[in-house]
């Protein structure tokens, strides 16, 4: 990435670089979000009144929740946007093999190699290589149309980690990419996305594996976790989507946080949120 405006400081690996704040984002200390409506009643209802009783946490998050049949779902939070920070990546890789569909190719070897490096360890130098590759901001936003999602978009200026987007929308990428029903990707780009997540390195599984009880028969969950400091203000971005397994169900879960003191709060305040919101909406089914 170039440094402009916004400074941005890109490490070799991971998914953490520095930015300065928009303007846009407010940070405040709450009990989770802009929860103000009664709940009603099914699967909305118990995961709100199990998300609302934890203990408040600095700035703010949004869960999103769906059992993989599509028979439920449930946001918790509001519909404000958030950067992405890594979890764009997936986006990222399902843009490529949309390319790739279309261009009647597969992926090249060294494409290959950069996806690996990019899901499995968040490698930030195999991700501006691949960023490059789909068109940038105007290849995401339009992969982004025919992937179903409609308040997902791209950094004007071209970082792909502030891209913005919401929970309900990273459901619709995950029904896109982990999903068993109708997507723009084939079988074989949605299996090649999920055994890249499903291997992510052992420091980078935290999040919403944390909701997975380890009783299902589909393995370890597939995930992708995103990490941001904030330059200006010293707060994190801290993020995680995926699939897990619980009480015998499959289910797609995203959670997205910003306005956290430190890596390890913002870490906390996602595997506590993604437990609590599993627990829930799979007791109310």
């Amino acid at each position: 990435m170039a440094a402009v405006a916004l400074a941005v400081a890109v490490t070799a690996s991971g998914g953490a670089f520095a930015v300065a704040q928009t303007s846009d984002r407010p940070t405040r200390s709450v009990n989770a979000a802009d929860s103000v409506a009664a709940p009603p009643a099914g699967v909305d209802g118990a995961m709100r009144k199990a998300l609302d009783a934890l203990p408040k946490s600095d700035g703010r998050y949004t869960v999103a929740v769906e059992d993989l049949n599509g028979q439920a779902a449930a946001v918790y939070g509001g519909t404000g946007a958030y950067d992405t920070a890594s979890i764009v990546k997936v986006d990222i890789l399902a843009t490529l093999l949309l390319d790739a569909q279309d261009n009647g190719a597969p992926l090249t070897a060294k494409q290959q190699k950069l996806a690996t490096a990019m899901i499995r360890s968040s490698d930030n130098a195999a991700t501006n290589a691949l960023w490059k590759d789909i068109g940038g901001t105007k290849g995401l936003d339009a992969a982004n149309k025919r992937l179903g999602l409609k308040a997902t978009h791209g950094d004007p200026d071209g970082h792909w980690g502030l891209t913005r987007t919401t929970a309900a929308d990273q459901m619709v990428l995950l029904e896109a990419v982990l999903g068993d029903g109708h997507s723009p990707l084939t079988a074989h780009s949605r299996a090649y996305l999920r055994s890249l997540m499903s291997t992510v390195e052992k420091d980078q599984r935290w999040g919403i594996s944390a909701a997975d009880d380890g009783k299902g028969s589909a393995g370890r969950p597939a995930l992708k976790n995103g990490w941001l400091p904030r330059s200006d203000t010293d707060l994190w971005d801290v993020n995680s989507i995926g699939r897990v397994e619980y009480g015998g169900r499959t289910l797609l879960v995203a959670v997205l946080s910003d306005g956290q003191p430190t890596y390890k709060t913002g870490v906390d305040l996602v595997e506590r949120a993604a437990a609590t919101a599993v627990k829930a909406f799979v007791k109310a089914e």
